[in-house]
Parts: structure tokens; sequence; C-alpha cells
């Protein structure tokens, strides 16, 4: 493991979680995991930790219960090289989720991503790209290139 990595708190869906994440990401991968031999709170057998890679980033699953909830103050950004790379990782991502604005989602677990360009900042220097940026939800490379050219 990465001497630093997300630890994140999901109720009793970190594997399904996990595997939804390993179904969209190229090279993904399960490192591990640690089921329960029944002493705590989960059932004999139950996911309590699972760790997963995705494109580098390792990453630990917890089954924590329903005392804390995933919000909007962690995100995972994900920098695309084209529109069809956007549009990939959205449209997979945003299944059973919810749009957020600028590019940010919500997936159906509750954990937010950010799809955006991979030269996002530089082209959010032009004021109109970024009043452009500020219309969108899912990002729209063309519409932001042609307003920083304006």
């Amino acid at each position: 493991m990465n001497k630093i990595s997300p630890f994140l708190w999901f109720n009793d869906n970190a594997e399904e979680a996990a595997n939804f994440y390993l179904s969209i990401f190229p090279e993904a991968k399960k490192l591990g995991e640690l089921r329960s031999c029944g002493v705590g709170p989960q059932p004999a057998g139950q996911i309590v930790i699972i760790n997963i890679e995705l494109l580098g980033q390792q990453m630990t699953f917890l089954n924590g219960g329903p005392s804390h909830a995933l919000t909007p103050a962690f995100s995972y950004s994900v920098s695309c090289n084209d529109q069809a790379e956007i549009d990939f990782y959205w449209d997979k991502l945003i299944e059973g989720g919810k749009p957020m604005a600028c590019g940010w989602l919500t997936d159906k677990f509750g954990l937010c991503w950010q799809i955006v360009p991979h030269n996002v900042g530089i082209v959010l220097k032009n004021p109109k790209a970024m009043a452009a940026m500020m219309t969108m939800i899912k990002f729209d490379i063309a519409a932001l290139e042609a307003a920083a050219k304006e």
C-alpha cells in the first residue's frame, strides 16, 4: 500500500462499491480484503475492509455502518484526455447517481467525482472559459476551448 491513501467509510456496501469502480477503470485491481470473523458488528464472512487500486491510486473502503456518510467535501478528480474519455467516465459513474455542477457528480454510493479535461487549469485561466464552465454540468471541452479563444 501507499504510505498515504484514502480510507472511505461506507455503510454496508463497500464491496459493492469496490466492484462497481473496479468494473469502470482500466487496469483496476483488488489488492486485498478483510472479512469479519463474527467479532464486532458485522456478521461472519462480511467484508469489513476492502483495498483496491484505480489508475494507480490505492484506497481502502470500510463497512463502518450508518454513523458517517460520504460528503462532497471529499472527491476524486479524473483527468481526461478528450471528450470521449469525459463522456465514458461521466456516463459510467453517474449511473444511479446525480449530477452536480462544473464537472462534478455524486455516484450511487455517495462518492463525489470531478470528471475534468487534463488541461482544465490552463483553459480556465481565461475568464470567458471560466464563465462557460460555470454554466456546465458535464464538461464540454470544445465549448471551453472556444470560449478561451474569444
